[in-house]
């Protein structure tokens, strides 16, 4: 067994081995059209990636967004792949191989790696996060939740990923069906309970998550984003969807009511229905009592408990891990004296003070509805003696539409608005800010400031703030590079922040 803790890349090399298994006993539910050959061939590793292909794996042709695995087949079958599972079986010799055609290679990946590492979900309390903005704060307080509550649990996220109290960097929002199945493979086997796991639009699109079984399925709420993927909003909730359809009738789907598109989750899923949410009335209401920059009294239903975490954003994630917490049988009280102890997440309203008195806010905000959530939050906290800086970018090779918007929304919501380059990746970082320059209106014109190089728009702020001044920088979070042209170049806004902080103080 692999030994958690050592890199992701134990899980990302596609050739791990766990093990013989025979091939037919891995095909239960993959939607088999056809075979050719002998199933009763030993197998000793998945593989969908031709690079990772050795003796005994089996190669899955799976149909990318831009490469398609089934011109690799030859490759794979000269480089020894015992079987290959496939849409299409015409084109190539398969010599010795056994050819395995299915319906669709992304489900049936999916499967086989569920079957290959013995259906690992299935002896979990499996609960799925998806939406817009509060995946990996959710997840990761559920995760946290547990671990104050000594009970053994697990964590896929964007940030981390963690077996029991042993931690892996995260590469992917929601990784590869085999990568997956491992992890939670591992999560079993050292004794886990609970898994809690992001799953993102890409990744219920592609059916990675397809085969595995969900204890619960949790909606935070669904805004503008990753239009350049899913092409249309509507495409986009529908994506989100398939969690909630997937469920089973012994699990429960808790939605944010709140949500106007809560409700549309709840449709035709087979699972209990259950709701969160700060207006409307349901199952799990929160409510802030009181609120300031250090933390928030809030109640859900009629307990008050004072929690680390601040903005009405917070009040819905705090509302749906108590939720779940609850749905899983808790022990309320003990439930509610461990959420006050847990701590913001990497990345997400991070609070920090410089010694001259200027108070920086880091935060993952990379969509509209995320930037106006934090922006709002600060104004209600403010005095309005001190000046709110916001620095926000958006990312290349990503959805451009949003661009404008993010531009409007901090011209209009902060004092001072720097535009500045996020991950261009690809793009030219100049065009990228003449979209956005794009959304600001006339009478916000003065507010802004557009600075390319992210390091010295941190330190422009942090220069003409005063005591008492708020500077939000945006957009990265827990991110500890920019990527520039395909190279992640070693940058992190909280340790940027700081290091500002730090010459101002000379």
């Amino acid at each position: 067994m692999a030994t958690p803790g050592s890199g992701i890349d134990q899980y990302e090399n596609r050739t791990i081995e766990f093990g013989m298994k025979v091939l037919r006993d891995i095909l239960y539910k993959a939607g088999i059209v056809d075979t050719h050959g002998s199933t009763n061939v030993a197998i000793q590793s998945i593989v969908f990636d031709s690079r990772q292909v050795k003796k005994d794996c089996l190669f899955v042709a799976m149909r990318g967004t831009q490469v398609d695995g089934h011109k690799y087949i030859p490759k794979a079958i000269e480089s020894g792949a015992q079987a290959i599972v496939c849409e299409d079986a015409s084109g190539f010799d398969a010599g010795n191989a056994t050819v395995v055609v299915v319906k669709n290679t992304s489900d049936a990946l999916a499967q086989i790696a569920s079957n290959f590492y013995d259906e690992p979900s299935s002896h979990l309390k499996l609960v799925g996060v998806t939406g817009t903005n509060g995946k990996t704060t959710t997840t990761t307080l559920m995760y946290d939740l547990c671990q104050a509550l000594d009970k053994k649990a697990g964590l896929i996220s964007t940030v981390r990923i963690k077996i029991g109290k042993h931690e892996i960097p995260a590469t992917h929002t929601t990784p590869d069906p085999v990568t997956i199945n491992r992890i939670l493979r591992d999560m079993v086997d050292h004794g886990c309970k609970y898994a809690f796991m992001e799953v993102s639009s890409h990744g219920l699109h592609q059916g990675r998550v397809h085969g595995l079984k969900f204890a619960a399925g949790v909606f935070t709420n669904i805004s503008h984003d990753h239009l350049d993927y899913h092409k249309t909003f509507d495409d986009y909730i529908l994506a989100k969807k398939m969690l909630f359809d997937m469920l089973p009738s012994d699990a429960f789907a808790l939605v944010n009511i709140d949500d106007r598109h809560g409700n549309t989750m709840l449709h035709h899923t087979k699972a209990k229905k259950v709701g969160f949410g700060l207006k409307k009335p349901t199952e799990y209401k929160a409510r802030i009592m009181e609120q300031q920059l250090n933390g928030t009294l809030l109640r859900i239903n009629d307990k008050e408990f004072w929690t680390k975490l601040i903005g009405d954003f917070n009040a819905y994630n705090m509302a749906a891990v108590y939720g779940v917490a609850m749905e899983m049988g808790f022990d309320e009280l003990q439930t509610l004296t461990a959420l006050s102890t847990l701590n913001a997440v990497e990345g997400r309203f991070q609070y920090v003070r410089s010694p001259k008195g200027l108070i920086g806010i880091v935060d993952y905000a990379h969509t509209p509805d995320a930037l106006k959530n934090v922006l709002d939050t600060i104004n209600g906290l403010r005095t309005g003696n001190e000046t709110v800086y916001c620095l926000v970018g958006c990312g290349g090779d990503r959805d451009a539409t949003k661009r404008p918007i993010m531009a409007r929304i901090a011209t209009e919501e902060a004092d001072k608005a720097i535009l500045t380059s996020d991950n261009p990746r690809t793009e030219d970082p100049e065009a990228i800010l003449r979209d956005m320059e794009e959304g600001v209106e006339a009478q916000n014109s003065g507010k802004r400031l557009t600075i390319t190089d992210r390091r010295e728009a941190i330190r422009t702020a942090c220069s003409l703030a005063q005591a008492g001044d708020i500077i939000l920088v945006a957009g990265k979070g827990h991110e500890k590079y920019q990527d520039v042209n395909g190279v992640k170049h070693p940058f992190d806004d909280l340790a940027e922040l700081n290091n500002a902080f730090t010459e101002l103080k000379k």
